[in-house]
């Protein structure tokens, strides 16, 4: 919308949780990155950290991860990639995408690093949502290899 204020668009998402994508070799994949890019990986994830602005006691992660290329994870065998997206207030979040015909998930999970939704946008790729936990310092996310 060039030329046009976008201040009345409420803000949602409010960053970046998670890139995950798919692998024939996760493990060589992994191997490759690690080699050539330097991102050190275990077990096929490597953990970026991050302390935002307002609260430099906080430390927030954002998950990069190789899965494997047969994974239900993204219920969708066609689809290479997911992004989980962080979001203030998830149980709200869905509700309101619900009422504005978003496809959403039936399923959410509630666990010691967050809660967890998902949705699928007009093209068919899944978003995964993420309410990270109210403590202070989060702890490091284990990542489903399904």
């Amino acid at each position: 919308m060039p030329g046009k204020s976008m201040s009345h668009i409420r803000k949602r998402v409010v960053g970046v949780g998670g890139i995950f994508f798919k692998a024939k070799k996760p493990k060589e994949l992994s191997d490759w990155y690690r080699k050539h890019l330097g991102i050190k990986t275990e077990e096929n994830v490597a953990l970026f950290t991050w302390q935002p602005r307002k609260s430099s006691k906080r430390v927030g992660y954002t998950v990069w991860s190789i899965f494997p290329h047969d994974t239900s994870y993204f219920h969708s065998k066609k689809r290479q990639f997911m992004i989980n997206y962080r979001v203030k207030n998830l149980d709200k979040l869905l509700a309101e995408l619900r009422r504005e015909g978003v496809r959403v998930d039936r399923k959410t999970e509630n666990l010691e690093y967050g809660k967890f939704g998902w949705v699928t946008d007009p093209e068919g790729n899944r978003i995964e949502l993420w309410e990270p936990p109210l403590t202070n310092k989060a702890p490091e996310p284990e990542i489903p290899s399904e």
